[in-house]
């Protein structure tokens, strides 16, 4: 128990520092495979374009957990985005062979095949295919969309 309340702590702080140097006019880089700029924070919000793993961006303003960034490569290509998205550190993308997208995604992020390897050996009992299952699936904004409204659902905007 004690060992996880340490964990959860220094995961608080890691984000709050990460959290801290997400200000106007510094550099992130995207950490998910791909990221869709969004012209406000709602959920819906229609995109204004598209960014990669490890693209560079600026930060133009800071609201709430959202960021408003611009690429580097392309500066007419601005949009929100939950800062979550986002890293502090650079990411180096490389044309290796031998490790995928979302292999490279999880190793900048702390995870490799040895950390997945030892946290299985820790927890037998978990079951990874339901996991792998589950990754597969994918819903598309209309569908969600359709969802909500037949749910009478909040639609997620701010």
């Amino acid at each position: 128990m004690k060992k996880l309340l340490l964990i959860l702590f220094l995961g608080l702080i890691i984000t709050g520092l990460a959290a801290a140097q997400v200000a106007r006019g510094g550099t992130l880089y995207v950490a998910v495979r791909t990221l869709d700029l969004k012209s406000s924070t709602g959920f819906f919000a229609s995109n204004r374009g598209r960014l990669n793993y490890g693209d560079q961006v600026t930060v133009l303003q800071v609201s709430g957990r959202f960021v408003e960034i611009c690429s580097v490569a392309n500066p007419s290509l601005t949009g929100w985005t939950p800062s979550a998205n986002m890293s502090v550190r650079q990411i180096v993308t490389g044309t290796s062979s031998t490790a995928t997208t979302r292999e490279v995604a999880l190793a900048g992020k702390g995870f490799d095949q040895d950390v997945e390897n030892a946290y299985r050996n820790q927890n037998r009992e978990l079951n990874y295919s339901a996991v792998n299952e589950i990754e597969r699936i994918t819903v598309n904004e209309d569908q969600l969309r359709r969802f909500l409204e037949e749910g009478r659902l909040s639609m997620g905007d701010n």
